[in-house]
């Protein structure tokens, strides 16, 4: 039983207290109504109740990449900054979840390393068609596909034709397709981005890119009546024509990631790689009109597209932003880095808790994640808004200490995190692996 003065109910804050049973909410009371339980935690003043976050993009890379990133690692990350659901995404691993076996074949490396709960996303690449059903069959919580080069050779990117053809087999059994969206063809004719100077390399990913890419996404989407998702949106160029596409009642929805709300391409110092991403972080008015975009909605939520790498894939000795790897790690500080910017905003920490947890949640189908609520696994933070700390890579749970936030202020711990009733002891992996139909 958990009891204190600022539950995050799906009513917004309250004084309640929460009862957990076999891992699962089964009562939330007015505080004071005397719930009592084997165990019982009484939260401090600044303390607040947390659903636990939801995040629907990380890159773990285990296996085949696992001096990158792996299981046991970004699971302790997500924990310490108050995930407890992850997906991840079907690359950079080796193979790519590209058909059912490299499915199974990643499920044993997980099994016994995670910290959280973990889903996987599948992958649409060129030739796998006939595989999609399959792995759909098997859990996945949707498909990814890339419409340009993804960085890896073995996870290849389809055309828009190929998009359409695996948007109309998605249509058959309601399947989500989840798009990385740049042009191949405009990042083709744009500058070349060697060299260490920030915009250079911003040049390189303009915003034509992603508007065109985006734009083949609705209408491929409206063709076929398959459900979309626009991942990392970075340009907010594209925001009109997402609304209208949502106005009109496509099923498609829209993420951005703390990068695109915390950074500013005219901060970024020449040679500073950690802040390579693509698409990538672009201009302070770019950013405002993101705000924008996810205050009125057209924007539905925030992942941290966690995508690591070695240190010495993000050529830190030569600083150039055509060779570095372009990932940022954040999985660990998003919930603090949105926060210190939404409160300068007046944004209130129940809007920050839906776009992390309840709405992710929502489209992914975790139907038993994302809100404090009856019947709702017990996955819970607590979160204290006003404690300050400087971040310092090396003290992160990330296996590479390198981030783009190194000696950043932020506002707001997560002190405790409790997956399914239980406190995240970051010794002993209790995560799951979830599918989709059963989570």
């Amino acid at each position: 039983m958990v009891r204190g003065e600022r539950i995050m109910t799906t009513a917004g804050l309250a004084a309640r207290e929460v009862g957990v049973r076999d891992g699962k909410i089964v009562a939330i009371e007015p505080l004071g109504s005397g719930l009592v339980g084997e165990r019982s935690i009484d939260l401090a003043e600044d303390e607040t109740l947390l659903p636990g976050l939801v995040d629907t993009h990380v890159h773990i890379n285990e296996p085949g990449r696992t001096d990158w990133e792996g299981f046991a690692t970004a699971t302790r990350a997500a924990a310490a900054g108050g995930v407890t659901t992850v997906l991840d995404m079907p690359l950079n691993s080796i193979p790519a979840t590209v058909n059912v076996p490299a499915l199974e074949y990643k499920r044993l490396f997980a099994q016994d390393q995670s910290f959280i709960d973990v889903g996987f996303w599948g992958g649409a690449i060129p030739g796998n068609k006939k595989h999609l059903r399959s792995l759909h069959d098997d859990g996945v919580f949707g498909f990814k596909c890339f419409l340009l080069h993804s960085g890896v050779d073995e996870f290849p990117h389809l055309e828009a034709d190929e998009l359409e053809e695996d948007l109309a087999e998605l249509k058959t059994f309601d399947s989500l397709m989840i798009v990385h969206a740049e042009d191949s063809r405009a990042i083709d004719r744009a500058p070349q981005p060697e060299g260490d100077v920030y915009d250079t390399f911003l040049r390189s990913r303009p915003r034509g890119a992603e508007n065109l890419a985006i734009a083949e996404v609705i209408e491929r989407a409206r063709w076929t009546g398959a459900k979309a998702h626009i991942l990392h949106l970075s340009s907010s160029d594209a925001l009109p024509m997402i609304a209208s596409a949502k106005e009109d009642g496509l099923d498609l929805t829209v993420e951005t990631c703390p990068h695109y709300l915390t950074l500013l391409s005219e901060e970024i110092p020449n040679g500073a790689t950690a802040f390579k991403c693509c698409p990538p972080v672009r201009e302070v008015g770019n950013r405002e009109l993101l705000w924008e975009g996810l205050i009125d909605g057209t924007i539905d939520f925030i992942v941290s597209d966690h995508s690591p790498s070695t240190l010495d894939l993000k050529d830190l000795d030569n600083g150039d932003f055509g060779v570095a790897w372009g990932g940022v790690s954040s999985l660990q500080l998003g919930l603090a880095l949105i926060w210190t910017e939404a409160r300068r905003r007046g944004v209130e920490l129940e809007q920050v808790v839906k776009w992390m947890s309840t709405k992710p949640a929502q489209r992914a189908g975790l139907r038993s994640k994302g809100k404090l609520a009856l019947g709702y696994d017990a996955d819970l933070a607590i979160f204290a808004p006003d404690e300050g700390f400087v971040v310092d890579a090396g003290k992160l749970h990330h296996k590479n200490p390198i981030t783009p936030y190194q000696n950043k202020a932020l506002s707001g711990r997560v002190r405790r995190t409790f997956l399914r009733g239980a406190e995240v002891d970051f010794e002993k992996p209790a995560g799951r692996l979830i599918r989709r139909g059963e989570a």
